[in-house]
């Protein structure tokens, strides 16, 4: 099954904390200490040091929101040793604390959930569906993936209807490009396939399909034989 999100405690609104405001620039630990007392259903992120406070998500972020965790919780249901996360809050470093929509991680890998059960460190793949938010994470919270160290970054962008997916090359991110038959094949996570004109056009079947083509390769089973000879 695909795992639930991490949420946030929930603090005293008595504190006298500051509340966050869109555009402050905090570092990681004061932004955590001002999110963590405001209300619940209050989302923010930390990113480059700025933070961000996202407008109500609409039916076009929604749509294909659902689709892309439909997609990983499959791969995680076929695979073993990976985890997805919806909405995790994700503690990268000194200027950084995303939300990414989506997040695939190994078990064992660079991330990890810390006491206060929040994951810190790098996720292997982090994932956006970028609609207002569209220029923030094509560029600033990519920079903020790519230094961390995030192995592989997916964003849907939805008014382009273009899937933008790159790949850590050394320090860097470089776009991975689509297979002869035009789908997206993920390095880090052998099997996880993509059809990114079906994700675009908020297809989920021919997403989930080409998927199971993925779980089916060879690639896959020779992952999933090695992963679990590890845990043996």
């Amino acid at each position: 099954m695909a795992s639930v999100p991490i949420m946030r405690r929930r603090y005293d609104a008595s504190q006298k904390i500051p509340p966050l405001e869109n555009g402050d620039r905090l570092n990681q630990q004061e932004f955590h200490r001002r999110y963590e007392a405001m209300p619940e259903h209050v989302k923010a992120e930390l990113i480059g040091g700025v933070v961000h406070m996202p407008s109500p998500a609409k039916a076009r972020h929604s749509r294909p929101h659902g689709i892309l965790s439909a997609w990983l919780g499959a791969y995680e249901d076929g695979a073993i040793g990976v985890e997805f996360y919806v909405g995790p809050t994700v503690i990268l470093g000194v200027d950084s604390e995303p939300e990414p929509d989506a997040a695939l991680i190994y078990v064992d890998g660079n991330a990890r959930i810390n006491d206060d059960d929040y994951l810190v460190g790098p996720p292997e793949l982090a994932a956006e569906i970028a609609s207002s938010s569209e220029s923030i994470d094509l560029h600033a919270k990519r920079a903020d993936y790519e230094k961390a160290g995030v192995k592989e970054y997916i964003v849907v962008a939805v008014r382009q209807k273009k899937v933008f997916w790159w790949i850590r090359r050394g320090r860097k991110f470089v776009k991975l490009a689509p297979s002869a038959d035009g789908i997206l094949r993920s390095e880090t996570f052998p099997g996880l396939w993509l059809d990114p004109a079906a994700m675009v056009n908020n297809d989920s079947r021919r997403v989930l399909a080409v998927l199971r083509k993925g779980l089916a390769s060879p690639e896959h089973a020779a992952f999933v034989k090695r992963m679990t000879a590890a845990k043996k």
